[in-house]
């Protein structure tokens, strides 16, 4: 079930990817929800997202909390 939870957070994050703000707004709240070893690979995962979208950059600020 865990799993099915990290899986959905990629999948919600890359779809809002085109909106800074909502994107560090689902970032937020999957920071909340996800556990702490799912924490670790997300924030891979972003870091990732983030070299192909620059204009993300300013959601690191959440990752770094």
């Amino acid at each position: 079930m865990a799993r099915a939870m990290f899986d959905y957070t990629k999948t919600v994050l890359s779809k809002v990817s085109f909106d800074v703000n909502l994107f560090c707004k689902e970032l937020k709240k999957a920071l909340t929800r996800l556990l702490p070893h799912e924490i670790e690979e997300l924030k891979l995962w972003v870091y990732s997202l983030i070299k192909e979208n620059p204009q993300l950059d300013s959601c690191k600020l959440y990752l770094n909390s």
